[in-house]
């Protein structure tokens, strides 16, 4: 019979030399479940929790509707619904607006409740949504983002 003829059958394995080392891969496992197993005993011993900002007297705040009109869109009301400034391209406040229409919406909560902006007395500066606890440190953002709603808080 003739070697042309016959069928040629898959082999079992693939001759080739894996892609991934065998080290690396028992390397990002042992990673994954070490990190498991650490924040397993930090919630089951009831560790303190180390990365929260530290309290603060508030210095100012000032309490915004964000209105989220599409993308980049975005209109910012006082609790009068005076319109305090329209964004076509909001930039930073947009991207606010957005986290706080998406926390809201997977609660359940009002859109159109106000949002409370804080500063704090060592220089923290907040965004707040009482509706569903969310918050963000805005200052943590760069100084053109935080500048952003230091204009909000001086209107």
């Amino acid at each position: 019979m003739d070697s042309q003829a016959q069928t040629r059958r898959p082999a079992l394995r693939s001759q080739q030399k894996e892609m991934i080392p065998a080290v690396l891969l028992r390397a990002m496992f042992g990673i994954a479940l070490a990190s498991l197993v650490m924040v397993s005993y930090a919630v089951y011993t009831g560790r303190e929790k180390v990365g929260q900002p530290e309290a603060s007297a508030v210095v100012r705040e000032k309490w915004i509707v964000l209105e989220g009109k599409d993308a980049k869109h975005v209109v910012v009301r006082d609790t009068n619904g005076n319109v305090l400034i329209d964004l076509p391209e909001g930039g930073f406040i947009t991207v606010i607006q957005s986290g706080v229409h998406t926390e809201r919406r997977k609660k359940g909560a009002d859109q159109t409740k106000p949002v409370r902006i804080v500063e704090y007395a060592n220089g923290r500066l907040a965004a707040e949504d009482p509706e569903t606890g969310w918050s963000v440190e805005l200052y943590a953002f760069g100084a053109d983002n935080k500048a952003a709603f230091q204009k909000l808080l001086d209107m």
